[in-house]
């Protein structure tokens, strides 16, 4: 099962947890609540900070694919709107429930592109009382970054951080050529998204991309394609046509003579990988986030996946039900990334945007010192 498949795969990863017979979410100190609507799935995590970390005491997560047919049509279509109403209605009811006073509610691609996308925001607040903050690009870069830097390594030259969502793919290239290597991964965190900002901390953006496809618009484009190897070659090359404007990438020369170069993806299509080559018959974060992949290994997968077929994949329960049907657009994406790039393996990071809005509104109250971090728990 992805990470982000059902309700059911989150709460086996992070069931609220009990300290001496009382429900955590019962206890003194304040709660935060991150919520992230992508193209795909809503997902939302609530959680205290605790010892310098933060432990997670309620999650919510459902496929919703607020954005078929977006490719097509440009709209939200009326049946993905009240899929993802009511799935954001359940949100508020918890929010609610747990009296959460420091939220962070973002949606992204689907809602950046359609061409409705403001009054289904309007539509959402009037009916379940959230306020959706439409973030750009670089904002959900950034966010990434965030959740992903405690696994950057301390040989660690250059990093690469990448998040293949369901409507857009962001790529992140940082030199941290001139940070201590016991800083790196703090620098990392601290990244600001402004190519015009040189450093921080000796951390340095070198490029950032957003590419508009992402699992679902990829697999959309190319549904007609009957062929699965024809259609995993064809949505391979067309998401490589699509990072021409991405400097890594369009000055390859630059990479010549990289050293410790380390690249790090998070989505559910990288854990669902990941438990696959595990052989994972029910989804474990704890097994999943922070391994190394080869790319042999990951090679190996995507090429069992291919073999399994649709059917085969559906009933494959490393993968699951809800990702069967887009995980292959995933792979082309993911095995695009490491063939293009100066390195064999690959971090795999449970964490992404909802973790990111964590740390930082709990950073920025003061909830837990800088240099702290975080624990999904």
């Amino acid at each position: 099962m992805a990470q982000d498949s059902s309700f059911s795969a989150q709460d086996s990863i992070i069931r609220p947890r009990k300290r001496g017979g009382r429900n955590p979410a019962q206890a003194p100190g304040a709660l935060y609540a991150a919520l992230d609507l992508g193209t795909n799935s809503c997902r939302m995590l609530i959680a205290r900070p605790e010892d310098g970390r933060f432990r997670i005491v309620d999650a919510f997560a459902k496929s919703v694919r607020l954005g078929a047919d977006l490719e097509r049509t440009g709209a939200l279509s009326r049946p993905s709107v009240e899929r993802t109403i009511r799935a954001l209605q359940v949100c508020a009811t918890k929010l609610r429930k747990l009296d959460v006073r420091h939220m962070r509610l973002v949606a992204t691609e689907a809602c950046r592109r359609a061409s409705n996308g403001g009054n289904f925001l309007d539509q959402v607040q009037k009916r379940t009382g959230l306020a959706l903050e439409l973030i750009p690009p670089e904002e959900e870069a950034r966010l990434a970054v965030i959740s992903c830097a405690p696994l950057v390594t301390q040989t660690a030259d250059h990093v690469m951080v990448f998040d293949i969502g369901g409507g857009s793919t962001e790529l992140v290239w940082i030199d941290i050529t001139n940070v201590p290597p016991e800083e790196r991964s703090a620098a990392v965190m601290r990244l600001q998204m402004d190519r015009d900002i040189a450093e921080v901390n000796g951390a340095k953006l070198v490029d950032f991309i957003s590419v508009p496809l992402g699992v679902a618009t990829l697999h959309e484009r190319f549904n007609d394609v009957e062929d699965e190897s024809a259609r995993f070659a064809l949505m391979s090359w067309y998401f490589e046509e699509q990072l021409a404007k991405f400097r890594p990438y369009e000055d390859l020369d630059m990479l010549e003579g990289v050293q410790g170069f380390q690249m790090i993806g998070t989505s559910g299509t990288v854990t669902t990988v990941a438990a696959s080559h595990l052989g994972l018959k029910r989804y474990d974060r704890r097994k999943v986030d922070g391994i190394t992949l080869t790319e042999a290994q990951i090679d190996t997968v995507i090429a069992r996946m291919m073999a399994q077929g649709r059917e085969g994949r559906r009933n494959d329960p490393s993968i699951g039900r809800d990702r069967a049907e887009l995980i292959m657009s995933g792979a082309s994406i993911l095995q695009t990334l490491l063939r293009i790039w100066p390195t064999d393996r690959l971090g795999v990071a449970d964490r992404g945007l909802r973790e990111g809005m964590l740390y930082s509104m709990m950073e920025a109250n003061g909830a837990f010192p800088t240099k702290g971090q975080n624990d999904q728990g």
